[in-house]
């Protein structure tokens, strides 16, 4: 392939996914503001480009992932944004922006012929590492078959769920609002589980053979807290985010949330103690905090587990 991949955000999610291009053989041109963040793709082979615009000019299809609706912005509608290169043709976003922001980018960014697809990224840090991901894709049909194969690349699930900039970013949200809702309960489940003696390896154990069962169970407990590395790989800046975007959809469109509320509250009230840089998963230590209590598994006790 002689024509450069071109990837703009080289963060936690955004190197491992470049990164797997690179290890296909795919020639690779990035931009990134934190030149540190881009070193290691550089020393793999990666070309920088000076500016977004510099990048559009020399590659065809651009991916973005950003963490800010303000930096995908910047970064597409700016003054050296893509929208001014002359070689781009396609503008995959996996960043989770919400529809509206999407739709907003797709409208400035047809004007310079450059098609959106809309393709939010689920997994996970872990995921992207190992090329595991699952993206829900909306766009044009045509664009989405072109870049079918470089998605697989990198996910081990690509869903097409429509032909519209920002369908794709309403199935993200709900997936989102889920997991969060999933995770917060689970917190409460562990901190009263554990303060009431019971063991959280143990706990970890029935859960995942039960109706309980979700991602915070098989995945963020036990990778993640009970060895206490709250390592998960995302800020509660996204998490937080994420559920007000779904929020302002659902009231955008006058459908009822209950639940969803309570959970922006507790990531809320997280990011107003720690701030919102800290891992997703130290969400648990407040709870922790005001029981007494530790929720570690027994490696980082330092004995066996009970059975």
């Amino acid at each position: 392939m002689s024509m450069p991949i071109g990837f703009i955000g080289t963060g936690s999610m955004g190197a491992p996914i470049a990164g797997q291009f690179l290890a296909r053989g795919h020639p690779l041109l990035v931009y990134e503001i934190n030149q540190a963040a881009v070193q290691p793709l550089v020393e793999r082979g990666a070309e920088t480009a000076s500016s977004p615009r510099d990048l559009a000019d020399r590659a065809e299809t651009v991916f973005i992932c950003l963490p800010t609706l303000e930096s995908i912005r910047e970064v597409t509608l700016g003054s050296e944004g893509i929208h001014r290169g002359s070689r781009i043709k396609t503008c995959v976003n996996c960043s989770t922006a919400g529809p509206g922001f999407v739709r907003e980018i797709a409208q400035g960014l047809a004007p310079a012929r450059i098609a959106v697809m809309d393709c939010p990224i689920t997994g996970g840090a872990a995921a992207a590492r190992n090329a595991s991901l699952s993206i829900t894709v909306s766009g044009a049909r045509a664009q989405f078959d072109a870049i079918k194969p470089l998605l697989d690349h990198v996910a081990t699930h690509v869903f097409y769920v429509g032909p519209e900039p920002g369908q794709a970013q309403i199935m993200k949200l709900l997936n989102n609002m889920l997991s969060f809702a999933a995770f917060v309960a689970s917190c409460e489940a562990f901190a009263l589980g554990v303060k009431a003696g019971l063991d959280p390896d143990a706990m970890v154990a029935v859960i995942n053979t039960g109706t309980g069962r979700n991602s915070a169970t098989t995945d963020k407990f036990p990778n993640n807290i009970l060895p206490r590395t709250f390592d998960y790989g995302a800020k509660l800046a996204i998490s937080f985010k994420d559920i007000s975007l779904c929020l302002d959809e659902a009231e955008r469109r006058g459908v009822p949330m209950w639940l969803a509320p309570v959970v922006k509250q507790v990531i809320g009230f997280a990011i107003g103690q720690d701030g919102d840089a800290v891992d997703v998963t130290t969400l648990v230590k407040h709870y922790e905090r005001r029981c007494g209590i530790e929720i570690a598994g027994a490696a980082a006790r330092g004995r066996s587990p009970q059975r």
